[in-house]
């Protein structure tokens, strides 16, 4: 089960999943999902809290060997202006979706004995900066949520990771970011490039194969050196 997986990051990681042999199922916030990507769409929305508890039963119904968690958005503002309706929007999106399709899941592959689930956070969920308040938040969120059920279920044969893409290339980054801004984001980056959602998906794909069989609790940044150096 891929979250947000009709673009950009979501849909490099359930290409490299079906390329791995898994069926995979994505989530879309609208219809129409291209049958290429992945074997099986759902409709999901999750800014709506029914739509979030409809996915977390179609997951206990799917039994979920792996879950990826990758769906979210992000509303910059000032943070004396982030309005509460903004910040709680961002949490059910980034934070509760992921908490209610986790619990959701584990069941099954604690009966199991294996399980994989990979959160995708965020370099913002690493170190911040201005105006990222309510993102931040949901994606430091995301961290403490990956670390729990770590903690908890490790031992289950359950790892729990999180992934932390930085400054990506995907449509959406051409889409929002003129040409001068992706030149300062690439001089910013010790890689001097951008990443590429390709490099994220396989990053993901080993974190949710039985190749990984000892690295659980993490947050990995996928960043080119940018919260490091």
């Amino acid at each position: 089960m891929v979250t947000g997986a009709s673009r950009g990051i979501g849909r490099a990681i359930a290409s490299a999943l079906r390329a791995d042999g898994a069926r995979v199922v994505g989530t879309q916030t609208g219809a129409g999902g291209d049958s290429d990507d992945c074997d099986e769409w759902i409709a999901a929305d999750f800014s709506d809290v029914d739509q979030i508890e409809r996915c977390a039963a179609a997951i206990a119904r799917i039994e979920p060997d792996i879950l990826v968690n990758n769906a979210g958005i992000n509303r910059i503002a000032p943070f004396i202006d982030v309005s509460t309706s903004d910040f709680l929007l961002i949490h059910r999106v980034n934070v509760l979706a992921p908490f209610r399709l986790c619990q959701a899941a584990v069941p099954a592959m604690r009966r199991r004995q294996w399980g994989r689930i990979v959160n995708v956070s965020s370099i913002w969920g690493k170190i911040s900066k201005a105006q990222r308040a309510s993102y931040s938040a949901s994606k430091f969120a995301i961290d403490g949520l990956t670390v729990a059920i770590a903690a908890e279920h490790s031992a289950d044969g359950i790892l729990a990771n999180c992934v932390a893409p930085g400054f990506i290339d995907t449509e959406m980054t051409r889409n929002i970011l003129s040409s001068a801004d992706l030149d300062a984001l690439t001089a910013a980056v010790p890689a001097r490039r951008l990443g590429t959602p390709d490099e994220i998906a396989e990053l993901v794909r080993w974190l949710a194969s039985p190749e990984n069989g000892f690295v659980t609790g993490q947050s990995i940044a996928a960043d080119g050196g940018f919260t490091r150096v």
